[in-house]
């Protein structure tokens, strides 16, 4: 047996239960640290990015939208499926605060990644810092569940209340909004908006999964 971290995790086989449109589910069978083979689910996701959308009076923007698996509706940031083939994220980022929040904004910066439950799933949300806002006519863009949501703005410090008090469950949002209050109180720079992603979701988008 090696040392304690010095173990290569081999995949020697690994099989397909199901592709959707959006993730797939698969089994790698894995060899654990001597010797043995363990079956691993992994669920494959596109990837994602969110956006703390900040206006000039310090507040952010929420919206209150369904999700299915919980049940009802939740509090998130503004956030959108990495579905577009070649477009950078930053671009979906804009794409997504445009269509969910109705807003533009000029001056972008990179808060954190977030993997959002890495014992099974690969899924990553990339989480932006948007400011110096304005609007945008939302259009035609909205379907499904985004017809139904509610935007609404809070100051950060009662985003930062909302994640602690269990209001904000949603883990990438967490992340943001706890990132964008210790990047804006001087704790920790931003990072630019095209800095590395080493774990960014691939093996979903190398199936062709859904495209915009």
């Amino acid at each position: 047996m090696n040392r304690p971290g010095g173990h290569d995790f081999q995949v020697v086989s690994t099989e397909d239960v199901h592709v959707g449109r959006v993730l797939g589910l698969r089994v790698d069978s894995v060899v654990m640290p001597g010797g043995a083979v363990a079956r691993r689910e992994v669920v494959e996701h596109l990837g994602a990015v969110a956006v703390v959308a900040m206006d000039d009076d310090g507040a952010v923007v929420l919206i209150h939208q369904y999700r299915h698996p919980l049940g009802h509706r939740l509090w998130e940031l503004p956030a959108g499926l990495l579905d577009v083939d070649g477009e950078a994220p930053v671009d979906t980022a804009r794409r997504e605060l445009a269509e969910e929040a109705g807003l533009s904004a000029k001056r972008w910066d990179l808060l954190v990644d977030s993997a959002a439950s890495p014992g099974f799933t690969d899924e990553v949300v990339r989480v932006f810092l948007a400011r110096d806002l304005s609007e945008v006519d939302r259009g035609e863009l909205v379907e499904d569940e985004e017809a139904d949501l509610v935007i609404h703005r809070v100051p950060l410090a009662e985003a930062v209340k909302m994640a602690l008090s269990g209001e904000l469950v949603n883990s990438s949002s967490i992340a943001g909004v706890l990132a964008a209050h210790a990047v804006l109180s001087g704790v920790a720079p931003a990072r630019s908006v095209d800095a590395p992603w080493p774990d960014r979701p691939n093996a979903f988008a190398r199936r062709g999964g859904r495209r915009g």
